[in-house]
């Protein structure tokens, strides 16, 4: 390797040297190659010999070193072009030093490859692009953990974020992070140790409830005399309501739903997997009497086109039918009747119908039971009095005491007992052989073993 100053012939024909130093050495192949480097000439030295190391890798057909990738991640971009140029850095080693906005691009049409909505791919990619600008990182070596973890925990005292929304925003870095690291873009995630937090039961800044069933009636009764609002007629968000309920799906997956993803003849309803939150396909059963309803709807429309014209803020939509009906979207305890309410409306009925929890958590389809059973499932009102109503009556006689009544030997013992203690009678002789059975003691002098003195000196306790 040699570093050098280049000369040049300036306009009045003097010679210069040019303020920058250049490096020059060979290749894999054996070529001679000149790089420019730095205006210092030890920050220039030691450019030459990382790019050294990079043809000694090269050369013995393995990759990078992890140090020699954490380098390359930090040189400027037009270097790693001339490397990637002359075959010394693979082009996907190359990508790191690309702004991290068109990086992000790529991670998006990445989603899309990989199956998600746009909706999911939008939500995505929004948190990301949110916590780039915020914290003004450009290119990937700005990417600190410290800043990301400073970032979120000051959304969370600022803006009042929950702390599971803020899980939400380090989940979404983190798979961006990892996907450079897949792509190899970049040799580890910065994000990697950063953990979230943990989430108390009280922390939900959204909380939601259940409707109860008679709310659900009134709700689809009313609604189905309602005018039109957002797109869709009174009858129509009736039966999105009434379907929400009973089979538990979210806006998008019935957005999604089309003439085809009926079996009417079989009573089940099909979501494609890229329609589903967990990319998986859902067929789920349906009640008989619902399907004769659907097959009126769903009469005349073509099979491919989405069976139910869902606005974008179906919070708003329901919101105003409820208003309708008289019942409140926010009730006492602060929680919300929104439109993912009716999901947990089904994880609610299915528990109080007393389906087993297993059977819940596949209609409902979670990976972890406990979100069904902790989050989806809520308590009806009056369910707690039905419940306590429903415990044995405490005040009904033992079975011992029905057999003694039924023998006509009952309570002897202890009327003998009440008899001593209020009379004090110390010459009571039946009741002195009495107590001493009672108490499982032995006679002896005529007298108790162990002697009590509420017997044996009633004076005393008068």
């Amino acid at each position: 390797m040699r570093v050098f100053r280049a000369t040049y012939t300036d306009r009045k024909g003097r010679a210069k040297e040019a303020r920058k130093w250049y490096i020059e050495l060979r290749d894999h192949q054996g070529k001679v190659r000149r790089f420019p480097a730095f205006v210092d000439k030890q920050q220039s030295e030691v450019l030459g010999r990382q790019v050294e190391r990079l043809v000694s890798c090269k050369v013995a057909g393995g990759p990078p070193t992890t140090e020699l990738t954490r380098w390359l991640e930090g040189t400027p971009q037009t270097l790693r072009d001339r490397l990637v140029q002359i075959g010394l850095l693979d082009p996907e080693r190359a990508f790191g030093g690309k702004l991290l906005s068109e990086q992000l691009e790529d991670f998006k049409q990445f989603l899309s490859d990989a199956g998600d909505t746009i909706e999911q791919i939008e939500l995505s990619a929004g948190r990301v692009n949110r916590i780039l600008e915020d914290c003004r990182f450009t290119v990937w070596a700005d990417i600190s953990a410290n800043a990301v973890s400073r970032y979120l925990n000051d959304l969370r005292n600022r803006e009042g974020l929950s702390k599971r929304t803020a899980n939400h925003y380090l989940r979404s870095i983190k798979h961006f992070c990892l996907w450079m690291v897949k792509q190899r873009r970049a040799s580890e995630s910065p994000l990697a140790h950063l953990d979230c937090v943990s989430v108390e039961a009280g922390d939900i800044r959204h909380g939601r409830r259940a409707l109860s069933v008679d709310e659900i009636r009134r709700l689809l009764e009313t609604t189905a005399r309602q005018p039109e609002r957002f797109g869709m007629t009174g009858p129509e968000r009736a039966v999105v309501y009434r379907l929400a309920v009973e089979t538990g799906l979210r806006r998008n997956e019935l957005r999604s739903l089309t003439r085809a993803s009926f079996d009417f003849d079989n009573c089940i309803i099909t979501v494609e997997a890229q329609h589903t939150k967990n990319g998986k396909e859902a067929v789920l059963p349906l009640r008989a009497d619902t399907v004769a309803e659907l097959k009126q709807f769903v009469a005349g429309k073509m099979p491919t086109v989405g069976v139910f014209n869902l606005p974008g803020k179906t919070a708003m939509m329901i919101r105003a039918d409820l208003e309708a009906v008289g019942i409140a979207y926010v009730d006492e305890a602060g929680r919300f009747a929104d439109f993912h309410s009716l999901r947990h409306t089904t994880g609610t009925l299915l528990a109080s119908a007393g389906v087993h929890p297993k059977v819940a958590q596949t209609i409902m389809r979670h990976s972890d039971i406990n979100l069904t059973m902790m989050r989806y499932t809520h308590t009806l009102t009056g369910q707690e009095s039905k419940a306590v109503e429903s415990l044995p009556d405490l005040s009904a006689p033992s079975s011992q005491s029905q057999r003694a009544v039924a023998t006509g030997t009952d309570d002897k013992r202890v009327n003998v007992l009440a008899s001593c203690l209020a009379q004090g009678d110390r010459q009571h002789t039946t009741g002195q052989d009495n107590i001493g059975q009672f108490f499982g003691g032995t006679k002896a002098n005529d007298r108790i073993r162990t002697d009590n003195p509420r017997f044996t000196k009633p004076e005393l306790y008068h």
